[in-house]
């Protein structure tokens, strides 16, 4: 699926998260479908490829090989999803800023519950708010009129999976730095699955393949437009002590598993964020056997129920 974009537009990726106001960073990005003019041998000329995910062209076209399938909203409850009733928004038409809004059908009239603000994954380059993926995953989220309604404001929680934890850690310290307006500068809690987190130095049992790390460095060059670089506290919490004691949470759930291609980076942001002089609780659950995000692909398997089962108990905690 092929759709054209400028090429300051791949900024936008990345400055949303770390220039925009706050309440942006909340919702999915889409890439304004505009193409500068360019001639017939640039517009040939690859500039940034990830096999079968996503393929840039210095033109500014976009070829996006994953996640580009969607499923569309349930506003009368979704079977398959247990009747929890879903709805898209736009909250800005020019930067394509756009949320699904999930309400759990079972709430009571005047019950509050806790309002989750979820960023979903995709290396910071594919999938949206309504892709099938994630939509099966159904992250309760609550907005407009169900925030007024149903969402208790004082209960907040951030949370994402991949680069979307990667997104929530970084709008959790914004906002204590910050704050938005009605909701002060501190959540319930934080929820970050699988974090995509890396480094320039490979940690514990890090591989050292030099094109294996190339990978991940072209990546994050890619998607930052080159201005930030891998021990960015953006990218490596360890990195900036000083920076991560500011997380803006009372608590912090990190999952990760055996398998998955950050799982020291998981586990040092478990054990660092306690040395760092943050004034919080952590909870760390590593899941045997499995590799990155496996709960998405594998919704109904025994260790994906497990880890849904931690991170609902932590919800109803915070």
């Amino acid at each position: 699926m092929a759709t054209p974009a400028p090429e300051s537009s791949r900024r936008l990726l990345f400055a949303a998260l770390l220039t925009a106001p706050l309440a942006a960073l909340l919702f999915h990005l889409r890439i304004p479908n505009l193409t500068p003019a360019m001639d017939a041998a640039s517009a040939s000329e690859i500039e940034f490829d990830m096999p079968g995910v996503i393929r840039v062209y210095k033109d500014g076209r976009v070829e996006r090989f994953d996640g580009t399938e969607t499923v569309p909203p349930s506003p009368s409850g979704d079977p398959a999803a247990n009747g929890v009733v879903s709805k898209d928004v736009v909250l800005d038409p020019a930067a394509g800023i756009s949320a699904r809004l999930y309400l759990h059908p079972g709430v009571e009239p005047g019950k509050k519950l806790p309002v989750v603000l979820f960023f979903h994954g995709g290396a910071f380059l594919v999938h949206t708010s309504a892709s099938t993926l994630y939509h099966k995953y159904a992250a309760s989220l609550a907005a407009a009129p169900w925030l007024a309604a149903h969402g208790d404001a004082s209960r907040i929680v951030l949370a994402g999976d991949s680069a979307g934890a990667n997104m929530a850690h970084n709008a959790a310290i914004r906002l204590r730095k910050e704050g938005i307006e009605g909701f002060g500068n501190k959540v319930s809690g934080v929820i970050l699955l699988h974090p995509y987190f890396w480094g320039k130095d490979p940690i514990g049992g890090e591989p050292t393949d030099a094109g294996y790390r190339g990978s991940f460095h072209r990546t994050w060059e890619f998607v930052t437009a080159g201005t930030l670089g891998l021990d960015h506290p953006s990218a490596n919490p360890a990195a900036s002590p000083e920076e991560w004691r500011q997380l803006g949470a009372g608590r912090v759930l990190v999952t990760t598993a055996e398998q998955c291609w950050f799982v020291e980076r998981a586990r040092a942001y478990a054990e660092g964020i306690k040395k760092c002089g943050w004034d919080g609780e952590v909870e760390f659950h590593e899941t045997k056997g499995e590799g990155h995000v496996f709960f998405l692909p594998k919704p109904d398997c025994d260790n994906a129920v497990k880890e849904l089962a931690v991170v609902t108990n932590f919800i109803r905690r915070c």
